[in-house]
């Protein structure tokens, strides 16, 4: 365990609202479409942040807890790319406007960093008080990756999505755009936008990706410190990584194997703790080569382009969404 006392988490927790209050007030004060080049520029400058804090662990500590750090960074990365995939098809469904997608993003990561909080300090709590917690977590990854592997990818349709039909159940919900607006008023109802409707999806996929991602940490190490740093940086370069990927993401169609891979290497590891420590050094040469390798086959060999004949909405202006699907349904 690294040993850090409170004020390095409340300093870590402090920055982490600083750049979130720069990015909202100052970069991002005036909603527009992030392009390729300035999400580029953000992808580096998270990735340098989490080297130099790397940086600092090794300086503060030794070499092992930076790899350590590192190597759950790079599981939260490769993770958080097939998180991309069903942020792309959301936002498709719901034709959100480009300009407005940051903030989705913005408010939706917010919300994600709260919630993993939370589960990190649960399995923390859980693994000190119950060890064979580990054995549950390595299971649950190894379960995870096989189904990942054989399961077929499937189209998102909002209408029989039932975190949708639960919202829209709380909240009515208007199938038009009120600029960037969450919630706005139609005929003296409050109402909620499609823009609210996909947030919530979004902290619902970011949910449940926690569940496979933050016990795949876990695997690496047990340090609280390290596993919660780890996965908000990890968490804070989404969206910049989101805006980068999401036009060329349907290319790298062999990258679920790859993340299935990791997934049951990294439960394996787990199952195997009291009996084989896999060196830290091995573990992280494994989930870069294994990431490597899968990026550079869907290169190397392209999926065929399916040829479909969508049922496409045309826009005519009205400020209302819908989706290549058709349109939101509307609220009973």
């Amino acid at each position: 365990m690294l040993e850090v006392n409170i004020w390095f988490w409340v300093g870590f927790i402090v920055f982490v609202l600083a750049m979130l209050a720069l990015d909202l007030g100052v970069f991002h004060k005036e909603a527009h479409e992030v392009k390729p080049r300035e999400a580029g520029i953000w992808v580096t400058v998270w990735v340098a942040l989490a080297l130099v804090f790397a940086g600092g662990l090794w300086w503060y500590a030794d070499a092992t807890t930076a790899l350590t750090f590192l190597t759950g960074y790079v599981i939260e990365e490769s993770l958080s790319v097939d998180n991309i995939f069903v942020m792309v098809m959301i936002f498709q469904y719901f034709r959100v406007p480009p300009a407005f997608q940051h903030r989705v993003l913005f408010w939706g990561i917010l919300g994600a960093l709260i919630m993993r909080g939370l589960f990190i300090g649960i399995g923390a709590v859980l693994i000190a008080k119950f060890n064979w917690i580990l054995y549950v977590f390595g299971a649950l990854l190894v379960f995870t990756g096989v189904r990942m592997a054989f399961k077929q990818d499937e189209e998102f349709d909002a209408e029989h999505n039932p975190v949708v039909r639960l919202t829209r159940r709380f909240f009515p919900v208007t199938p038009r755009y009120d600029g960037h607006n969450f919630f706005t008023m139609e005929n003296g109802r409050r109402m909620a936008t499609p823009l609210f409707v996909a947030l919530v999806l979004v902290e619902f996929t970011d949910l449940m990706f926690a569940v496979d991602s933050i016990p795949a940490i876990f695997a690496v190490t047990t340090d609280p410190f390290l596993v919660f740093t780890s996965n908000i940086f990890a968490i804070m370069g989404l969206r910049s990584m989101y805006f980068l990927l999401a036009a060329v993401v349907h290319k790298f169609h062999l990258l679920k194997y790859g993340l299935a891979i990791i997934l049951t290497f990294v439960g394996v590891k787990m199952l195997i703790v009291n009996f084989y420590h896999v060196p830290i050094l091995v573990s992280l040469g494994v989930i870069v080569g294994v990431l490597a390798i899968s990026v550079i086959a869907s290169l190397m060999w392209p999926q065929a382009e399916k040829e479909v004949e969508l049922d496409v909405v045309p826009d005519e202006g009205d400020g209302e969404t819908g989706s290549i699907f058709g349109k939101l349904p509307p609220t009973p």
